[in-house]
């Protein structure tokens, strides 16, 4: 940062970001003797658990997976309390463990990265805060995510609302009473199928703005088994080999069968009823069948299940068919719930189809479509993020030449990169769970660690071997999305509209953006890269080029 003699501090890294991926980042780095320096634009640590604070909110992973694993003391000595954690628990997670590592006297609170430029001349990179600092670091590290960069639909004569509204990703902290009023949900994704059925006992009137219908199904959570947890605990180490190795990052121990196909609809049938009565989105993907995301067929035995299940929950005929899905489960984000149907069936709840009636305008006294007007104190855009890449294209990065990275990119049309780490023209800057890596569609702290540990053994190898820079080469960035692009192509991912796509942000370029060849296999195509000395990536020092 900048000092009172106006002279640029000079540091080794620069992490953007506090959450799963910034803490881990920091402490790799600074355990390994690099001068780090954390900044995150919230008011404390957490990342996107410290945002989204809305009702409802909680993880659809398992709490004993969706941890790090990088420390077997603190895998044994922190206590979840649930099959399902709430938003609250997994923030004081996150906060012990900025605790427990002294993590807190690296970073920097209320504090946003507005630029990063790369210097060619010193190979460094030029880092400005929001707040008016410059400082310099060799390496500069995203930590943002794929999902911090909130969408919220441009809807004409949004601030003429005399009410209040409130985006899902951006909760406040003082809590919201929705006691007696009439409140209006817009998106039924993952979040919005959480805050729906948490604020319909309380609310006066309930409307849902629904564009597409979603498949759910029911979480079952439920309190730990103390003895469950000792059992896992005390297996540490194969429950982190089978989680780094699996092909989700999750250490499961069912093997699904291969093709839906080949068992009778009565076989079918059976399975699907186990896995919905134990509930979660896991038992659907690990426990049943292999070809459910590249089968048209084998998927569409379990997408008529699901919708038959909705027809039996929901009471009203009408409304149970503009719940009903159409497209390909699971390739939009699975969700997974708790009463998300059952709530349809309150008086004080109503469903609106905005794909048949489109929002025309926010009003002075609710939302307007095309089939009237709904009048409201409170509206809540349940409308998710700009994913993969909005997070990024928030802050003016720029490499060589100057090139920006959103020219790069074209805005997401042209998206490459090399592993979804790095992109060429643009030297030693890493990305963690970055575009064209697993990210999303992987249980996220197994990819993030993986990448983490992988950051921070090339910094060190640059270091022990003089090296200056490191940049990846086009060859290898274009071979690499061709490969990714080949992958999903064999799937039914891109033969749907979703965020994982950027379909939900008008205008936006879409691909798809995600590694889909699995955790483990990734896994090794990158220590593999690490091992013949960073195979794809240009290194270079002021005497010689490796």
């Amino acid at each position: 940062m900048t000092n009172q003699k106006n002279e640029v501090m000079k540091i080794d890294a620069v992490v953007v970001g506090a959450g799963f991926s910034g803490l881990y980042m920091l402490y790799r780095l600074r355990e390994a003797g690099f001068r780090t320096r954390v900044f995150e634009a919230a008011d404390g640590v957490g990342g996107v658990w410290h945002k989204n604070r809305y009702p409802g909110a909680r993880c659809d992973n398992e709490s004993i997976d969706y941890n790090f694993t990088f420390s077997e003391e603190l895998f044994k000595e922190w206590n979840w309390s649930e099959k399902f954690s709430k938003q609250s628990e997994i923030l004081e997670y996150l906060n012990y463990v900025a605790d427990k590592f002294d993590l807190r006297r690296d970073i920097q609170l209320n504090t946003r990265i507005t630029a990063a430029h790369y210097d060619e001349q010193d190979n460094r990179w030029t880092i400005q805060t929001d707040e008016g600092s410059t400082l310099s670091a060799k390496y500069f590290i995203s930590g943002v995510g794929c999902l911090s960069a909130a969408n919220i639909p441009k809807f004409k004569g949004l601030e003429s609302f005399e009410g209040k509204w409130y985006h899902t990703g951006n909760w406040p902290k003082e809590n919201v009473s929705f006691k007696g009023k009439r409140v209006g949900v817009i998106g039924t994704g993952s979040t919005g199928i959480q805050v729906i059925p948490a604020i319909a006992p309380e609310v006066d009137h309930l409307t849902v703005f629904q564009r597409t219908p979603q498949y759910s199904v029911p979480s079952r959570n439920h309190a730990y088994d103390p003895e469950y947890l000792k059992q896992v605990k005390d297996n540490f180490s194969e429950f982190k080999r089978k989680r780094r190795y699996s092909f989700g990052g999750f250490p499961n121990d069912v093997e699904a069968r291969p093709s839906a196909l080949n068992d009778t609809p009565e076989e079918r049938e059976k399975l699907y009823e186990a896995a919905w009565q134990k509930g979660a989105v896991s038992s659907f993907f690990l426990e049943t069948y292999q070809d459910l995301t590249v089968n048209e067929e084998a998927n569409e035995t379990l997408s008529k299940f699901i919708r038959q299940k909705i027809k039996e929950i929901v009471h009203d005929p009408e409304v149970a068919e503009k719940l009903s899905p159409t497209y390909f489960y699971g390739t939009k984000r699975p969700i997974q719930d708790t009463n998300y149907y059952e709530t349809y069936n309150r008086e004080n709840v109503s469903l609106v189809d905005v794909k048949a009636n489109p929002i025309v305008e926010i009003t002075p006294k609710g939302i307007r479509t095309t089939d009237g007007e709904y009048e409201l104190d409170i509206i809540i855009f349940a409308t998710g993020y700009d994913a993969m890449t909005g997070s990024l294209f928030k802050i003016d990065i720029r490499g060589k030449d100057g090139l920006t990275l959103k020219e790069k990119w074209e805005n997401g049309e042209q998206t490459k990169t090399y592993l979804g780490i790095a992109t060429s023209g643009f030297p030693n800057m890493f990305m963690i769970t970055g575009p064209e890596s697993p990210s999303v569609l992987s249980n996220v702290p197994t990819s993030i660690e993986q990448h983490v540990e992988w950051i921070s053994d090339c910094i060190e190898y640059l270091q022990k071997n003089d090296i200056d820079t490191l940049e990846a080469k086009a060859e290898a960035e274009e071979e690499w999305s061709k490969h990714c692009r080949e992958v999903a192509e064999a799937t039914l991912f891109t033969k749907t509209e979703s965020w994982y796509i950027g379909a939900n942000v008008p205008g936006k370029p879409q691909r798809f953006l995600i590694y889909l060849g699995g955790v483990g296999p990734y896994r090794e195509k990158c220590s593999d890269v690490a091992s013949k000395g960073y195979e794809g990536f240009l290194l270079q020092s002021t005497l010689k080029k490796v």
